[in-house]
Protein backbone atom coordinates (compact mmCIF):
# COMPACT_ATOMS: atom_id res chain seq x y z
CA UNK A 1 0.00 0.00 0.00
CA UNK A 2 1.57 3.58 -0.38
CA UNK A 3 0.84 5.63 2.07
CA UNK A 4 0.41 9.33 1.95
CA UNK A 5 1.90 12.00 4.73
CA UNK A 6 0.20 14.96 5.41
CA UNK A 7 1.07 18.51 3.75
CA UNK A 8 2.87 19.67 6.62
CA UNK A 9 2.30 23.27 5.91
CA UNK A 10 -0.95 22.68 7.39
CA UNK A 11 -0.33 20.04 10.11
CA UNK A 12 1.66 18.21 12.12
CA UNK A 13 2.56 14.53 12.61
CA UNK A 14 1.54 12.93 15.33
CA UNK A 15 3.90 10.72 17.39
CA UNK A 16 2.48 7.14 17.20
CA UNK A 17 1.11 5.74 20.45
CA UNK A 18 2.70 2.71 22.30
CA UNK A 19 -0.66 0.87 21.98
CA UNK A 20 -0.52 1.07 18.20
CA UNK A 21 1.73 -0.67 16.35
CA UNK A 22 2.65 -0.40 12.66
CA UNK A 23 1.57 -3.82 11.82
CA UNK A 24 -2.00 -3.01 12.83
CA UNK A 25 -2.33 0.45 11.67
CA UNK A 26 -0.02 1.22 8.54
CA UNK A 27 -1.22 4.77 7.92
CA UNK A 28 0.37 8.31 8.60
CA UNK A 29 -1.37 9.85 11.55
CA UNK A 30 -1.25 13.86 11.63
CA UNK A 31 -3.11 16.31 13.56
CA UNK A 32 -4.94 19.53 13.17
CA UNK A 33 -6.55 21.59 15.94
CA UNK A 34 -10.21 22.27 16.16
CA UNK A 35 -11.87 24.05 19.46
CA UNK A 36 -9.15 23.58 21.47
CA UNK A 37 -9.02 19.51 20.57
CA UNK A 38 -5.97 17.47 18.23
CA UNK A 39 -7.98 15.72 15.41
CA UNK A 40 -5.85 12.94 14.25
CA UNK A 41 -6.62 12.73 10.61
CA UNK A 42 -4.97 9.45 8.57
CA UNK A 43 -4.31 8.85 5.00
CA UNK A 44 -3.51 6.13 2.28
CA UNK A 45 -3.53 5.98 -1.23
CA UNK A 46 -4.07 8.56 -4.20
CA UNK A 47 -6.80 9.22 -6.65
CA UNK A 48 -10.48 10.13 -6.56
CA UNK A 49 -10.79 11.35 -2.48
CA UNK A 50 -12.91 9.62 -0.37
CA UNK A 51 -13.32 10.73 3.13
CA UNK A 52 -14.33 8.45 5.71
CA UNK A 53 -16.51 9.70 8.66
CA UNK A 54 -17.18 7.37 11.95
CA UNK A 55 -18.40 8.51 15.31
CA UNK A 56 -18.44 6.57 18.24
CA UNK A 57 -15.52 4.45 18.71
CA UNK A 58 -12.34 5.71 16.30
CA UNK A 59 -11.20 5.21 12.90
CA UNK A 60 -9.93 1.67 13.34
CA UNK A 61 -13.17 0.97 12.05
CA UNK A 62 -12.42 1.43 8.29
CA UNK A 63 -8.79 -0.57 8.43
CA UNK A 64 -9.29 -3.21 6.36
CA UNK A 65 -11.78 -1.16 4.17
CA UNK A 66 -9.28 1.56 3.15
CA UNK A 67 -6.75 -1.26 2.63
CA UNK A 68 -8.63 -2.72 -0.15
CA UNK A 69 -9.63 1.37 -1.53
CA UNK A 70 -6.60 2.89 -1.15
CA UNK A 71 -4.76 1.11 -4.40
CA UNK A 72 -7.22 3.43 -6.46
CA UNK A 73 -8.38 6.31 -4.28
CA UNK A 74 -6.87 8.66 -1.97
CA UNK A 75 -8.69 7.32 1.25
CA UNK A 76 -9.18 10.48 4.37
CA UNK A 77 -10.35 9.18 7.76
CA UNK A 78 -9.87 10.54 11.43
CA UNK A 79 -11.05 10.32 14.89
CA UNK A 80 -13.73 12.18 16.21
CA UNK A 81 -13.12 14.45 19.11
CA UNK A 82 -11.75 12.31 22.34
CA UNK A 83 -11.44 8.94 20.79
CA UNK A 84 -9.10 7.42 19.09
CA UNK A 85 -5.75 9.48 19.01
CA UNK A 86 -8.11 12.58 18.94
CA UNK A 87 -6.55 14.24 21.91
CA UNK A 88 -9.96 15.58 23.80
CA UNK A 89 -10.42 19.29 24.02
CA UNK A 90 -12.57 19.10 27.71
CA UNK A 91 -14.90 17.25 29.57
CA UNK A 92 -17.83 18.05 26.31
CA UNK A 93 -15.28 17.29 23.54
CA UNK A 94 -17.68 14.80 22.71
CA UNK A 95 -21.00 16.34 21.10
CA UNK A 96 -22.34 15.75 17.83
CA UNK A 97 -21.44 20.01 17.26
CA UNK A 98 -17.57 19.36 18.02
CA UNK A 99 -17.94 16.20 15.13
CA UNK A 100 -19.47 18.20 12.87
CA UNK A 101 -16.82 21.32 12.88
CA UNK A 102 -14.15 18.69 13.43
CA UNK A 103 -15.65 17.53 9.80
CA UNK A 104 -16.14 20.49 8.51
CA UNK A 105 -12.22 21.47 9.51
CA UNK A 106 -10.91 18.49 8.08
CA UNK A 107 -12.66 18.78 5.27
CA UNK A 108 -10.60 22.43 4.68
CA UNK A 109 -7.49 21.96 6.15
CA UNK A 110 -6.92 19.68 3.51
CA UNK A 111 -8.81 21.35 0.69
CA UNK A 112 -10.78 18.43 -0.09
CA UNK A 113 -13.02 18.99 -3.01
CA UNK A 114 -15.42 16.93 -5.38
CA UNK A 115 -14.85 13.95 -2.94
CA UNK A 116 -17.22 10.52 -1.99
CA UNK A 117 -18.87 11.36 1.50
CA UNK A 118 -18.71 7.54 3.22
CA UNK A 119 -20.22 7.35 6.40
CA UNK A 120 -21.20 5.48 9.20
CA UNK A 121 -23.45 5.57 13.04
CA UNK A 122 -23.33 9.11 13.82
CA UNK A 123 -20.99 10.14 11.35
CA UNK A 124 -23.88 10.19 8.78
CA UNK A 125 -25.43 13.88 10.84
CA UNK A 126 -22.15 14.95 11.68
CA UNK A 127 -21.47 14.90 8.44
CA UNK A 128 -24.43 16.07 6.25
CA UNK A 129 -24.06 18.85 9.14
CA UNK A 130 -20.80 19.96 8.15
CA UNK A 131 -21.55 19.49 4.34
CA UNK A 132 -24.29 22.65 5.32
CA UNK A 133 -22.01 25.33 4.77
CA UNK A 134 -19.94 23.27 1.44
CA UNK A 135 -22.30 21.38 0.05
CA UNK A 136 -20.47 21.97 -3.38
CA UNK A 137 -17.31 19.71 -2.15
CA UNK A 138 -19.55 16.22 -1.98
CA UNK A 139 -19.99 14.84 -5.58
CA UNK A 140 -21.54 11.39 -4.18
CA UNK A 141 -22.21 9.69 -0.88
CA UNK A 142 -22.24 7.04 0.42
CA UNK A 143 -24.38 5.98 3.72
CA UNK A 144 -23.31 3.08 5.72
CA UNK A 145 -25.79 2.02 8.46
CA UNK A 146 -26.32 5.59 9.40
CA UNK A 147 -28.93 8.44 9.01
CA UNK A 148 -29.40 12.20 8.59
CA UNK A 149 -32.35 12.87 10.54
CA UNK A 150 -33.76 13.76 14.03
CA UNK A 151 -34.13 10.60 15.65
CA UNK A 152 -38.35 10.16 16.24
CA UNK A 153 -39.46 6.62 16.76
CA UNK A 154 -39.36 6.00 20.43
CA UNK A 155 -37.24 2.59 20.10
CA UNK A 156 -34.20 4.62 18.59
CA UNK A 157 -34.98 7.34 21.39
CA UNK A 158 -34.75 4.62 23.85
CA UNK A 159 -31.73 2.95 23.03
CA UNK A 160 -30.35 6.23 22.67
CA UNK A 161 -30.76 7.26 26.25
CA UNK A 162 -29.87 3.75 27.99
CA UNK A 163 -26.18 3.56 25.92
CA UNK A 164 -25.74 7.74 27.04
CA UNK A 165 -27.31 7.69 30.03
CA UNK A 166 -23.96 8.31 32.93
CA UNK A 167 -24.43 5.51 34.81
CA UNK A 168 -24.16 3.27 31.72
CA UNK A 169 -20.83 5.17 30.58
CA UNK A 170 -19.39 3.99 34.10
CA UNK A 171 -20.38 0.62 34.92
CA UNK A 172 -19.17 0.17 31.06
CA UNK A 173 -15.97 1.63 31.75
CA UNK A 174 -15.68 -0.70 34.82
CA UNK A 175 -16.51 -3.92 33.14
CA UNK A 176 -15.49 -3.10 29.34
CA UNK A 177 -18.65 -4.51 27.74
CA UNK A 178 -19.11 -2.56 24.90
CA UNK A 179 -15.15 -2.75 23.85
CA UNK A 180 -15.70 -6.71 24.29
CA UNK A 181 -19.00 -6.58 22.05
CA UNK A 182 -17.56 -4.43 19.74
CA UNK A 183 -14.31 -6.03 18.87
CA UNK A 184 -15.88 -9.87 18.17
CA UNK A 185 -17.21 -10.97 15.17
CA UNK A 186 -20.64 -9.38 16.56
CA UNK A 187 -18.67 -5.92 15.77
CA UNK A 188 -15.64 -5.23 14.16
CA UNK A 189 -13.89 -8.36 14.76
CA UNK A 190 -15.27 -11.26 12.34
CA UNK A 191 -12.11 -11.11 9.93
CA UNK A 192 -9.50 -9.97 12.70
CA UNK A 193 -6.63 -11.37 14.85
CA UNK A 194 -6.12 -11.18 18.45
CA UNK A 195 -3.54 -8.35 18.07
CA UNK A 196 -5.95 -6.12 15.53
CA UNK A 197 -8.63 -6.74 18.26
CA UNK A 198 -6.11 -6.01 21.13
CA UNK A 199 -5.18 -2.71 19.28
CA UNK A 200 -8.57 -1.64 18.91
CA UNK A 201 -9.88 -2.33 22.13
CA UNK A 202 -6.68 -0.10 23.32
CA UNK A 203 -7.55 2.96 21.25
CA UNK A 204 -11.42 2.59 22.64
CA UNK A 205 -9.78 2.59 26.47
CA UNK A 206 -11.61 4.31 29.18
CA UNK A 207 -11.40 8.07 27.78
CA UNK A 208 -12.94 6.92 24.27
CA UNK A 209 -14.99 4.45 26.07
CA UNK A 210 -16.66 7.68 27.89
CA UNK A 211 -16.66 9.97 24.65
CA UNK A 212 -18.80 7.24 23.01
CA UNK A 213 -21.99 6.87 25.76
CA UNK A 214 -21.64 11.07 25.88
CA UNK A 215 -21.90 10.45 21.82
CA UNK A 216 -24.86 8.89 22.36
CA UNK A 217 -26.52 10.94 24.98
CA UNK A 218 -25.50 13.70 22.93
CA UNK A 219 -27.10 12.31 19.90
CA UNK A 220 -30.37 12.67 21.84
CA UNK A 221 -30.32 16.68 22.07
CA UNK A 222 -28.44 17.77 18.70
CA UNK A 223 -31.31 19.16 17.17
CA UNK A 224 -29.65 22.09 15.22
CA UNK A 225 -27.27 19.22 14.08
CA UNK A 226 -29.43 17.12 13.07
CA UNK A 227 -31.33 20.39 11.43
CA UNK A 228 -28.79 21.03 9.43
CA UNK A 229 -27.72 17.98 8.09
CA UNK A 230 -32.12 17.22 6.87
CA UNK A 231 -31.79 20.48 5.30
CA UNK A 232 -29.04 20.03 2.96
CA UNK A 233 -29.98 16.28 2.39
CA UNK A 234 -33.03 18.09 1.50
CA UNK A 235 -31.49 21.08 -0.83
CA UNK A 236 -28.23 20.83 -2.16
CA UNK A 237 -27.31 17.53 -1.65
CA UNK A 238 -30.95 15.93 -2.92
CA UNK A 239 -29.63 15.17 -6.30
CA UNK A 240 -26.39 13.80 -5.33
CA UNK A 241 -26.09 10.01 -5.98
CA UNK A 242 -26.48 7.84 -3.08
CA UNK A 243 -25.45 4.28 -1.99
CA UNK A 244 -26.48 2.50 1.12
CA UNK A 245 -24.73 -0.17 2.52
CA UNK A 246 -26.44 -1.80 5.54
CA UNK A 247 -25.93 -5.30 7.28
CA UNK A 248 -28.36 -8.07 6.68
CA UNK A 249 -29.12 -8.31 10.53
CA UNK A 250 -28.95 -4.52 11.22
CA UNK A 251 -31.74 -2.45 10.04
CA UNK A 252 -34.27 -2.15 13.10
CA UNK A 253 -34.99 1.44 12.89
CA UNK A 254 -35.37 1.12 8.80
CA UNK A 255 -32.87 3.23 8.18
CA UNK A 256 -32.60 1.91 4.50
CA UNK A 257 -36.43 2.31 3.82
CA UNK A 258 -35.93 5.96 4.57
CA UNK A 259 -33.13 6.58 2.46
CA UNK A 260 -35.35 5.28 -0.21
CA UNK A 261 -37.93 8.00 0.00
CA UNK A 262 -35.17 10.73 0.55
CA UNK A 263 -33.42 9.68 -2.98
CA UNK A 264 -35.49 7.51 -5.09
CA UNK A 265 -32.02 6.48 -7.54
CA UNK A 266 -30.31 5.50 -4.36
CA UNK A 267 -28.58 2.20 -4.91
CA UNK A 268 -29.05 0.02 -2.04
CA UNK A 269 -27.29 -3.22 -0.67
CA UNK A 270 -27.78 -5.53 2.19
CA UNK A 271 -24.38 -7.14 3.38
CA UNK A 272 -25.84 -10.96 3.34
CA UNK A 273 -25.23 -11.80 7.35
CA UNK A 274 -24.01 -8.49 8.55
CA UNK A 275 -24.35 -6.94 11.90
CA UNK A 276 -23.64 -2.86 12.19
CA UNK A 277 -20.15 -3.02 10.78
CA UNK A 278 -21.08 -4.24 7.10
CA UNK A 279 -17.26 -2.64 6.40
CA UNK A 280 -15.68 -5.17 8.38
CA UNK A 281 -17.96 -8.17 8.09
CA UNK A 282 -17.65 -8.38 4.47
CA UNK A 283 -14.66 -5.42 3.34
CA UNK A 284 -14.06 -7.39 -0.04
CA UNK A 285 -17.87 -7.38 -0.87
CA UNK A 286 -18.00 -3.57 -0.16
CA UNK A 287 -15.12 -2.57 -1.47
CA UNK A 288 -15.89 -4.22 -4.38
CA UNK A 289 -19.72 -2.40 -4.17
CA UNK A 290 -17.77 1.16 -3.73
CA UNK A 291 -15.56 0.91 -6.44
CA UNK A 292 -17.87 -0.35 -9.09
CA UNK A 293 -20.79 2.44 -7.97
CA UNK A 294 -17.88 5.14 -8.08
CA UNK A 295 -17.31 4.21 -11.36
CA UNK A 296 -20.39 4.83 -12.84
CA UNK A 297 -20.37 8.88 -11.05
CA UNK A 298 -17.47 8.70 -13.45
CA UNK A 299 -19.15 7.68 -16.56
CA UNK A 300 -22.21 8.92 -15.94
CA UNK A 301 -23.97 5.06 -15.75
CA UNK A 302 -25.83 3.26 -13.31
CA UNK A 303 -23.54 0.19 -12.85
CA UNK A 304 -25.46 -2.89 -10.23
CA UNK A 305 -23.46 -4.94 -8.22
CA UNK A 306 -24.99 -7.77 -5.54
CA UNK A 307 -27.35 -7.59 -3.52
Amino acid sequence: MKRNAILPAKRHRLERPPWLPESEWPFVTCGIEVDNSMIAVSEAGQGPILLFVHVGTWSFVWRDLVTRLASGFRCVFFDAPGTGQSHEGGADAATMHRASRATAAVIDALDLDEFTLIAHDLGGPASFAALSTMPERARGIVAMNTFGWRPSSTSLRSMLAIVGNPLMRELDVMTGLVPRITASSFGIGRHLDWPSRAAFRAGLGSRGLRSFHDYMRDALHCDDVYGRAAAVLAGPLAGVPLLTIFGERNDPFGFQMRWKELFPAARQIVVPKGNHFPMCDAPDFVADSIRSWHQGLLTGTRIYVGG
